[in-house]
């Protein structure tokens, strides 16, 4: 049987392989330390959950419009009020998880040939949006000094005819640092003057310090985000995100809508609306900041073990670990570390080419005393590899 090309352009998700292999220790009854898989380890907040059972039992299963039920717009749009934006409900697009947005964006943005300017290292993923629309992924190898972040001089650089606009994350997967906010203006600016188009994936919006910027959208107004309720609001397998997109874009991106997806999940829709309540709020907040203590007990950890981390993460749930100590390619790291210890991390070949054998993604999604047994292990795989 013939496949269509583009499968063969796209490359395996190494971080499910890892929890594929993770999955068989433990049906064997090990003890499995997971820092791989950027899924909150905390259940869904309990009013969200209440929410969704209830919507079930009121029979709210039915389809809703395209771009999803209109107190859930508002709900957002009031979200970002508070986040000093204002965004009318209706630029509001209600998708099924981000990917689902970003397959929209793809479709309704890309041709086949144009180019599509991406990090590396960046979400393994956003490059196969692109080949999905027949466009051209064309990475940016991004550096520590830099925060692992695109410059002006960088995009300026990677422009070419054919790139059409750039899709860049701020917190971005797998580092964890933000696009600094006069760099976005900057960007915003060129890209603009430009005629193309800027994505700015903040699905990690919410994991961040209270003294970062909350929103690209509070520095450019003409903007595509891409959120999603996986991450800050717990709701991974809801599979329930949304984008912001410009007023001459909505009526394409819910005609792509309408035709590609029908609506978004019913029920997730309307348990969402329990995410912004104050009560489902206190929790989202008091997990962040479970989440950043988690990130300081790990990064201490590995670095009293001669771990290099040359940029601190300023949000999300990652640490980009150099472990060039060990001697060992971060491939071969990532499988000797699970196959003898069991201790689960993400090779940074998952996430580009650029140095991608020096760095390995640890997430600190798991509670302090699984990240102290992680720290333990480390420690034997380092003794025994004499590396400590």
């Amino acid at each position: 049987m013939l496949f269509a090309e583009r499968v063969n352009l796209i490359q395996p998700f190494r971080v499910m392989e890892v929890v594929r292999r993770a999955a068989e220790f433990e049906a064997q009854g090990t003890r499995v330390v997971h820092f791989e898989v950027g899924e909150p380890d905390f259940a869904t907040a309990e009013p969200i959950v209440e929410a969704g059972r209830q919507a079930l039992l009121d029979g709210r299963t039915k389809y809703t419009e395209a771009t999803g039920i209109v107190a859930l717009r508002e709900a957002i749009s009031a979200h970002y009020a508070q986040l000093g934006v204002t965004v009318e409900p209706h630029r509001i697009i209600v998708t099924s998880g981000a990917s689902g947005g970003l397959t929209l964006l793809a479709a309704l943005l890309l041709n086949p040939g144009d180019e599509l300017l991406i990090t590396d290292p960046g979400y393994p993923c956003n490059e196969v949006f692109a080949q999905l629309a027949g466009a051209v992924p064309k990475p940016i190898a991004v550096k520590a000094e830099n925060l692992f972040q695109p410059t002006l001089e960088a995009v300026a650089k990677h422009w070419s005819p054919a790139t059409r606009g750039v899709l860049f994350a701020s917190p971005a997967n797998p580092t964890g640092t933000m696009l600094p906010a006069q760099t976005l203006q900057q960007l915003a600016a060129f890209i603009a003057a430009k005629n193309g188009f800027f994505i700015l994936d903040e699905i990690y919006q919410g994991l961040t310090p209270d003294a970062a910027y909350h929103s690209g959208l509070t520095l450019a107004d003409d903007l595509f985000v891409l959120n999603s309720f996986s991450k800050f609001f717990g709701m991974t397998g809801w599979r329930l995100g949304w984008l912001v997109v410009p007023e001459e874009a909505v009526e394409g991106v819910t005609k792509l809508a309408q035709n590609l997806f029908i609506a978004p999940s019913t029920p997730a829709q309307y348990a969402a609306l329990a995410a912004f309540s104050p009560a489902a709020m206190k929790i989202h907040h008091d997990r962040a900041e479970q989440f950043m203590q988690r990130a300081t007990m790990l990064a201490q950890g590995l670095q009293q073990l001669g771990f290099k981390i040359p940029v601190r993460p300023q949000g999300a749930f990652y640490l980009y670990v150099d472990v060039s100590n060990t001697g060992l390619p971060a491939i071969e790291f990532c499988h000797r570390l699970l196959e003898e210890f069991q201790v689960a991390v993400t090779p940074g070949e998952d996430f580009g080419a650029n140095s991608n054998q020096a760095f390995v993604r640890f997430a600190f999604t798991t509670d302090e005393a699984s990240i102290t047994l992680g720290l333990q292990r480390l420690q034997s795989a380092l003794q025994r590899w004499g590396a400590a």
